[in-house]
């Protein structure tokens, strides 16, 4: 790849070409690499030193006398993103070196963290000699090939933010995910999707494909593959993303416009991404599904887009709430539809082809309105539709598939085929442990014994519970890293958590909470905030700190559903609202990916809606599923 030659990148690689060479003729046996890539982070860092079994990451400052706190978080992610995501860093010792070239003289103090990565070392140029040679001397290991460690398999698992921008680069998904997820990986699952979009197009046909997961197991990322890959590729196809999630369209289109302002901003000559993102509007990328409905609803426009990628369709609405709401709100009084219904039928609109994929959660139906799976496939009983061909994973047509034996039949009748690598089973949510989903699926499914062997294979990912919130913070600002994020969740219900701190009414605003840095007391980071399950579905954080109300408490029989009103807690009767509440903590569980504490309130005696019996009781049961609580 070439690299940019301005002067002062010229003069920065001259000083450090001369101070390597100092480093080599004091370490003769060392393994150095210059330029060395971190893909996910899309950067590159300036040097690597390979010495007793030590992995030193270099980044020099030219001209600096300080060591700005942004530089420090460089040189930190570039060592945390070694750890987690190359595979033959995982059992090294990583030191980040940040190197200040007019810095005085420092004193060197080392700490690692349990994975193995220490604190940023920051020196200046003088110092890095005596520096290594300490850290060396005072931490033996046995060396290592620095041959095979470099060559070794870089696996990222990028957070949804990271791999949209990516993928609007041009990356494909097998660059940006997991190689070792097994049959049910993102790979096969992406070209799965495309090969049923060629079969369409060749054979000019329609079709609908399911593809369904457990939480954090890809299918956002999979959809934004297959969308952004078709978009405008010059074959006559169109693709666009579309979500009914809100906050996931705001944050998204927020990340992409930020990363083309900061290309704009500082243009490097050697980024062939570049060309490939000119023309391109994040808008047309990643769009809102209701103002896609909007714009066809009440006309027989024939769609751009041959290609739509439905993110979350068990969440679009039912007939009634489609209908009520296209009533009051638009004012089309003959609208009698559910969601899947008129989208399907919007892109039955198209005289050639068109392909339709829904990307379905397990159990993440969260609202008043949601239809389910079920009315997608309900819809094909429309004769307009009987020429479409299905494509979905056999676990639809088993017996706990979601569907009735009714709505079976419709989906064989449809022709097309099964295929298990629609079925994402492992999350990759988080890198550190696949056994999140199947741990809270047991927390929340009433077994504790299945949790507490779940979390016992979890050891890479720290959970705990505590009964102080500013115990949960203090947790949570230790464990956070570089340019790691955390933030405090709560469901949108979580009432009486006013009390503590938490107004889960005021809302936050996404874009801010998930991409702000620095000391923004709107971004996630500051934990002042708390983010309601409305606000993070579909997205992630690195850690998180999830506050339990008794909207979701504990009696003798099990988990009690309640709301909120008025001044009083009221129990919830109805089935699907049951749901709700409960799939409202499903998806807080979900959100980390790389650890979690859990805070239950003490409560208080003296106030009804909090009485300390309550909270005490889902306190216990938390322990009783393994969950330990917080040491000190």
């Amino acid at each position: 790849m070439p690299f940019a030659v301005e002067p002062a990148q010229r003069a920065a690689w001259q000083f450090e070409i001369q101070h390597l060479k100092q480093l080599a003729r004091a370490f003769p046996d060392g393994w150095f690499a210059l330029e060395f890539a971190i893909p996910r982070m899309g950067r590159r860092a300036d040097a690597v030193l390979v010495a007793g079994g030590h992995v030193f990451v270099l980044e020099y400052k030219v001209g600096a006398a300080g060591f700005a706190r942004h530089a420090v978080e460089q040189v930190h992610g570039y060592a945390l993103d070694l750890k987690s995501f190359h595979a033959t860093s995982h059992d090294k010792r990583i030191v980040p070196l940040l190197i200040a070239s007019d810095a005085p003289a420092q004193a060197v103090g080392l700490g690692f963290a349990g994975d193995g990565v220490a604190a940023p070392v920051c020196v200046s140029a003088d110092d890095v000699v005596p520096a290594v040679r300490q850290i060396l001397a005072t931490n033996p290991v046995a060396a290592f090939d620095a041959a095979a460690w470099a060559a070794g398999a870089y696996r990222p698992t990028p957070t949804i933010i990271e791999a949209a921008q990516a993928l609007y680069r041009g990356h494909q998904v097998a660059e940006i995910s997991r190689s070792e997820a097994g049959a049910e990986n993102l790979t096969v699952t992406a070209d799965a999707i495309d090969r049923a979009i060629q079969t369409a197009h060749r054979q000019g046909h329609k079709a609908l494909l399911f593809v369904t997961g457990v939480p954090g197991a890809g299918k956002t990322l999979a959809g934004l593959n297959i969308a952004c890959g078709r978009m405008e590729r010059g074959e006559g196809e169109d693709a666009t993303f579309l979500s009914g999630n809100g906050p996931l369209v705001v944050v998204l289109r927020a990340a992409l416009k930020r990363d083309l302002r900061r290309r704009a901003a500082a243009p490097d000559p050697g980024d062939p991404e570049a060309r490939h993102i000119i023309g391109r509007s994040p808008d047309k990328f990643v769009q809102n599904v209701h103002h896609f409905r909007d714009d066809y609803a009440g006309n027989l426009v024939v769609p751009s887009e041959q290609v739509v990628v439905f993110d979350e369709a068990q969440r679009a609405w039912d007939r009634e709430m489609a209908a009520r709401f296209m009533r009051e709100k638009r004012g089309l009084r003959d609208f009698d539809q559910s969601e899947p219904a008129f989208l399907l039928s919007v892109m039955d609109r198209r005289p050639d082809w068109c392909a339709v994929v829904c990307l379905v959660g397990e159990g993440q139906e969260i609202n008043r309105g949601e239809a389910g799976i079920g009315a997608w496939v309900e819809a094909l009983n429309d004769p307009r539709f009987r020429g479409w061909r299905v494509y979905a994973p056999p676990r639809l047509l088993a017996g706990d598939g979601g569907l009735d034996a009714a709505l079976r039949f419709v989906l064989e009748r449809q022709g097309g085929a099964l295929d298990a690598a629609l079925h994402l089973g492992v999350s990759v949510r988080s890198f550190r442990a696949e056994k999140v989903s199947a741990f809270v699926a047991a927390l929340l499914g009433e077994d504790a014994g299945v949790a507490r062997g779940l979390l016992a294979e979890m050891g890479q990912f720290p959970l705990v519970r505590t009964r102080s919130l500013a115990a949960a913070r203090g947790w949570l600002r230790a464990q956070r890293r570089a340019g790691e994020r955390a933030g405090l969740l709560a469901s949108s219900n979580a009432i009486r958590l006013k009390p503590e701190g938490l107004h889960v009414k005021a809302g936050v605003d996404v874009a801010a909470w998930f991409l702000n840095e620095g000391a923004d007391i709107r971004a996630s980071n500051a934990l002042e905030d708390a983010a309601t399950e409305f606000e993070v579905q579909g997205l992630e954080l690195d850690w998180t700190g999830v506050a339990w109300d008794l909207n979701l408490m504990r009696g003798p029989g099990g988990w009690v559903p309640r709301r909120f009103r008025g001044t009083a807690w009221q129990a919830v009767n109805d089935a699907a609202a049951r749901a709700y509440v409960v799939n409202s903590y499903r998806v807080l569980l979900t959100r980390a990916r790389q650890g979690m504490v859990i805070f239950v309130p003490p409560g208080d005696a003296a106030d009804t809606t909090r009485p300390p019996a309550g909270y005490d009781a889902v306190d216990a049961w938390l322990g009783e599923c393994g969950v330990p609580e917080m040491a000190g």
